[in-house]
């Protein structure tokens, strides 16, 4: 199992709008057609900047590969991002995308960090 974090820059002055595209569009394309597991959704603040940020989960890099491939070729989100991108301009700003690996000790592994009762 492995996860991704993305984090997306997103602009005040259309942020409403994005959420609008994310939540009825891109995630449930990602849910339905292509097998996303969206683990939790976090809007952040970073110096000056606002900030999408959302864990997916995937069994894979195979999978996570297909999915994202799939997803970016879809014909529907593609339209989508071109109709609400001439309504509401530029939605995204800078992208990042990290593959979080867990250590041998993280409690995702079923490990506790809390010490041993004496």
């Amino acid at each position: 199992m492995i996860q991704q974090l993305r984090i997306y820059e997103i602009f005040e002055q259309n942020k409403a709008a994005f959420h609008v595209r994310f939540r009825d569009h891109a995630a449930r394309i990602m849910r339905s057609k292509y097998d996303f597991k969206i683990v939790a959704m976090w809007e952040t603040k970073f110096n000056d900047r606002t900030e999408f940020a959302y864990l997916l989960e995937w069994p894979d890099e195979a999978a996570r590969t297909a999915g994202w491939a799939a997803f970016m070729a879809d014909a529907e989100w593609t339209e989508i991002k071109r109709v609400t991108h001439a309504e509401h301009g530029l939605m995204v700003g800078q992208i990042e995308d990290r593959l979080l690996m867990p250590v041998d000790y993280s409690p995702s592994k079923g490990r506790s960090m809390m010490p041993a009762a004496i």
